[in-house]
């Protein structure tokens, strides 16, 4: 029998070959004038390359094979290869993917070179048409073109088969955390051109206007004719009509080699409008190559934006500007598709991400799909390229294996010879966590000789040493390091480079502590310019419960406001049955699966604001932060908000202030004269018209300062009945369900778990608290109750003076932690009350969920939700739903019967229908069933959140300290 060629080279076991008759990659974008071939194809699943038939079904192109529903499941791990094999080995058992259809091929196409484009294949594509053997690609992310001129015919049909293999040597680099899946996750084209045709075009256009075009001329049909040219049309407001047109190209312009020609066009444009990603301007370039008649052979339409990036001594400039990089780390990721986006997905991850301060996206870790380019040029962000590698699990032995060299030197110059036009990359990185070896010194050399106008970076070449000059990275871009050690290399005298953190504030579950405090560092330290968050999604897959699969595509609607719908769950690693994972370490994003904003957002928001307040001495500044943009864009209402519950609002007028300059304004209010005067003032600064990622009148920021400094006096001990409280000295009141108690442990986030202050916490039994009443003393009205609790790290004392006041009780708390105790979680108090109450009012910080570390985007105020919306999905449940400097809250019932509580400072409060055991217990939300009462937690200390699921834990300042604390609430009942 005769056997397949394709089949007979092993691709999938051989590092050394990348590709097989797969044409170069080029800038020339052709997806408008290509014929689609999107749709349903036949597909069979094998167990292995080469294995005989299996059945015939259908299937959705794009789209992962793993999330169709075929018998292979997504997997998830973090680094560890899920399978035992080393480099260049992969598993025996590999699951091959035959893609078929037939497709007409368009008569008028007669003559011309006919091209097949696949945008995505995991890990590796054979092609054959009409049975012929055409070619072989690698890498899972950058598209894929083989010329099929010789094996179709225009007018008649042709059968196209593709096969997609999952594992091969190349699983060995694109060892990214991240859902392992398989399939053709992007779109597949067919497209023709004229055998004279553009081959590359590159587009270098500098802030001052000048800019200068390299087109590469190519002939199918063998040698160049004779007469050929190149010009040049850019579109564009305010240019003079010479400007607008390009020279025909003279001699010195041009070089011709039998089978290659070279041509370049240059032109400045006058009054140029630069492109930052504040003002993301951009023009409307075509270039056109023509026959020697002067008929058009070949068109290429680009958007150009007119840009300079430089370091200079370590500053990353843009256009000559030291730009703070407020950035996120990016995945291709949809909850029902897996790696498969479409451009309106991509559009609506930027708009969230725009509304929310980001300037900048890492496409981590692989180059992201085209169009998110073409968004981030349009839109407005400062883009890290990064090239499909990552050798995690097996870093160290592959930088240096010469048998991956061409792999590393191939998928970083594709990523680059396919985005250098575009404005938005400012950067280009060689790819990420794979150690550094001479691969990566290849790869680098490459890109500086092809692409001098941007900077390099790569974590791993820079991380052993950030002084180093020699190494290929011209950025020091550590991950997760602490703001400590930033700062100290920026003020140390060593630095030579930009310092931009990678990866930062790790966003798994509740988490993003200390992040305002990090961005104060970075803002105030020369060196520093800011980061990427990592990372942008939680990639929670939706899943069916009854029989744990993908919900496909037909899963639109079952998920809202960051929830599943019953019946369904966010997934994450070994909810498909694998043994090999790395649990909820995928669930580690800013955003919902669906695309719902965390709370962290906000915070993020306000720290990244255009505009801020401060209030000092009676003066009043608007600061504008942006670095291009004056605030004419914006426009702005003061509100007033007082203690006591009155509010007061009136429209702002913005100051004219220039870029990164203040302005002093009136107090729009008078200002509170009595003791008890507390009060913010608030500026809700929104977009005056549309943007091209918001309309009029989007929400940007809520700058707030505080006014007035004064505190609510407390209750006055009133004579009256007895508090009650049971032979265990516990609380009876008939609106309480179960009674106030010490609490000092919180349902483990996912920071405590994997920093490990969860095991401690447990091993103290803090998840379990014993209580032994010491004394009950009664004295006139009011009650003394003394318990001690028994723990690991010693014993806790806890008292309560519980005394009547007009309208209710007043509970004053006393704790004394021993030494030993150095770090819990919380101390304070819980209590439950009975079923009926469904609405919390309060004042204080909101209304979104805050904590000490995590404060910063959480305006003072009066503000309300329902019970029922307080608790914050984490794809696991853990600690969430707290509000942070709360100083009043009431719980109430439809009938407006409730209970009020006054904080006799500031504290951390939470009201939810779960115990903090409930939501420990639960892997995910379909587990949780809500209790009918509220269970209240007031806090006098809430240990901060941090980072350390990856990264650094909170600060010392949001710890926990051993010794006594005090607090006082009082309980209020119409």
């Amino acid at each position: 029998m005769r056997r397949d060629p394709l089949i007979a080279l092993r691709p999938w076991e051989s590092p050394e070959v990348t590709s097989w008759g797969r044409l170069p990659m080029n800038a020339v974008d052709r997806r408008n004038d290509a014929l689609s071939l999107d749709g349903s194809w036949h597909f069979q699943l094998v167990p292995a390359p080469g294995a005989s038939s299996g059945e015939w079904t259908r299937i959705e192109v794009p789209g992962a094979w793993t999330m169709q529903d075929v018998g292979d499941l997504p997997q998830y791990t973090n680094f560890r290869m899920p399978w035992g094999e080393f480099p260049p080995t992969s598993p025996t058992a590999n699951p091959t993917g035959v893609y078929e259809r037939s497709v007409d091929i368009p008569a008028e196409w007669a003559g011309r070179r006919i091209v097949l484009q696949v945008g995505a294949a995991e890990s590796v594509l054979l092609v054959h048409v009409n049975g012929h053997p055409v070619g072989i690609s690698k890498d899972s992310h950058l598209a894929a073109e083989f010329d099929l001129s010789d094996v179709v015919r225009p007018g008649g049909s042709a059968t196209l088969r593709l096969t997609v293999i999952k594992w091969s040597d190349a699983s060995h680099i694109e060892d990214q955390d991240q859902w392992w899946h398989a399939g053709i996750t992007r779109s597949v084209l067919l497209y023709a051109t004229d055998a004279l045709h553009l081959g590359d075009v590159t587009v270098r256009a500098l802030r001052d206007g000048r800019l200068r075009v390299d087109c590469q001329v190519r002939n199918a049909s063998g040698a160049l004719p004779e007469g050929w040219y190149v010009t040049g049309a850019l579109e564009g407001h305010q240019l003079l009509a010479q400007d607008t047109e390009f020279d025909r190209l003279n001699a010195e312009d041009m070089r011709v080699s039998d089978f290659l020609g070279e041509a370049r066009l240059r032109t400045t444009v006058r009054d140029v409008r630069p492109w930052t990603a504040e003002t993301p301007e951009l023009y409307e370039l075509t270039v056109r190559l023509h026959r020697a008649d002067g008929s058009v052979a070949d068109t290429s339409h680009h958007r150009v934006g007119f840009r300079d990036v430089e370091i200079r001594g370590r500053d990353l400039l843009v256009n000559g500007e030291r730009v703070f990089i407020r950035g996120v780390n990016r995945h291709d990721f949809h909850p029902l598709t897996g790696r498969t986006v479409t451009a309106d997905d991509m559009r609506a991850d930027l708009v969230v991400m725009k509304r929310f301060g980001f300037n900048a996206i890492r496409t981590a870790h692989y180059p992201n799909d085209p169009a998110l380019l073409d968004l981030a040029d349009e839109l407005g962000f400062y883009v890290v390229d990064e090239a499909n590698i990552e050798s995690h699990d097996h870093a160290h032995e592959i930088a240096d294996d010469p048998r991956y060299l061409t792999a590393f030197v191939d998928r970083v110059s594709r990523m680059v010879l396919r985005d250098k036009n575009h404005p938005s990359v400012i950067i280009w990185s060689l790819g990420n966590e794979s150690d550094y070896g001479a691969n990566h010194d290849a790869a680098a050399g490459w890109v500086r000789r092809h692409d001098p106008t941007r900077p390099l970076q790569y974590e791993g070449a820079a991380k052993l040493d950030w002084s180093d000059e020699t190494v290929a990275s011209d950025i020091v871009c550590p991950m997760y390091a602490p703001i400590e050690d930033c700062v100290a290399h920026a003020l140390s005298g060593k630095q030579t480079k930009p310092l931009i953190q990678c990866e930062y504030s790790h966003a798994m579950g509740n988490s993003n502590g200390t992040l305002a405090d990090h961005w104060a560092a970075i803002e105030s330290t020369p060196g520093l310019q800011g980061g990427f968050i990592w990372e942008f999604w939680d990639h929670g897959i939706l899943q069916r419960v009854n029989d744990g699969r993908p919900a496909g595509r037909a899963g639109v609607g079952l998920y809202d406001n960051g929830v599943a719908a019953p019946g369904h769950r966010w997934a994450y690693g070994g909810d498909f049955g694998e043994t090999i994972h790395d649990a909820a370490f995928i669930a580690d994003g800013v955003v919902f699966p669906d695309r719902t904003p965390k709370p962290a957002m906000y915070e993020h928001r306000e720290i990244a604001a255009p505009v801020r307040l401060t209030y000092d001495q009676g003066v009043l500044l608007v600061h504008n932060r942006q670095h291009f943009r004056t605030l004419e864009w914006l426009t702005a209402e003061w509100h007033l908000v007082r203690a006591d519950g009155g509010t007061e609002s009136t429209p702002a007028e913005l100051p004219d202030v220039l870029p990164c300059e203040s302005a002093a304004v009136h107090v729009p209010f008078p200002l509170p004269e009595s003791p008890e005067g507390e009060a913010w003032l608030t500026l809700r600064v929104t977009t005056a018209g549309d943007e091209a990622w918001a309309p009029r009148g989007t929400e940007v920021c809520l700058p707030q300062v505080r006014l007035g400094t004064g505190t609510t006096a407390a209750p006055v001990p009133v004579a009256g009945p007895p508090a009650e409280v049971d032979e265990q000295g516990l609380l009876v009141h008939p609106i309480l369900a179960a009674p106030p108690v010490l609490s000092l442990w919180r349902a483990p986030t996912d920071n405590d778990e994997i920093g490990g202050m969860a095991a401690r916490w447990r091993d103290w039994g803090l998840d379990a608290l014993v209580r032994k009443v010491v004394d009950v003393r009664r004295e006139g009205a009011g009650v003394t109750v003394v318990a001690e609790y028994a723990t690991g790290g010693g014993t806790v004392r806890h008292e309560q003076l519980i005394t009547p006041v007009a309208g209710g009780l007043r509970i004053e708390e006393t704790a004394e932690l021993p030494d030993t105790l150095d770090d819990v979680a919380r101390v304070g108090t819980v209590f439950e009350t009975i079923a009926g109450f469904d609405l919390l009012e309060w004042y204080g910080q909101g209304p979104w969920e805050s904590y000490p570390d995590r404060s910063a985007g959480a305006p003072v105020g009066h503000h309300s939700l329902a019970v029922d919306e307080l608790l914050t999905p984490y794809l696991r449940p853990q600690e969430s739903g707290g509000r942070h400097g709360v100083r009043r809250f009431a719980l109430s019932a439809p009938d407006a019967t409730g209970l009020t509580v006054e904080l006799g400072a500031p504290s951390q409060v939470s009201a939810t229908r779960h115990r903090a055991e409930d939501l420990a217990a639960a892997a995910h939300h379909d587990e949780l069933v809500p209790r009918p009462g509220c269970v209240v937690h007031l806090d006098a200390a809430h240990r901060g959140l941090g980072t350390a699921s990856c990264g650094p834990d909170t600060s010392s300042q949001y710890l926990i300290a051993p010794g006594i604390h005090r607090w006082t609430w009082t309980l209020c009942v119409p």
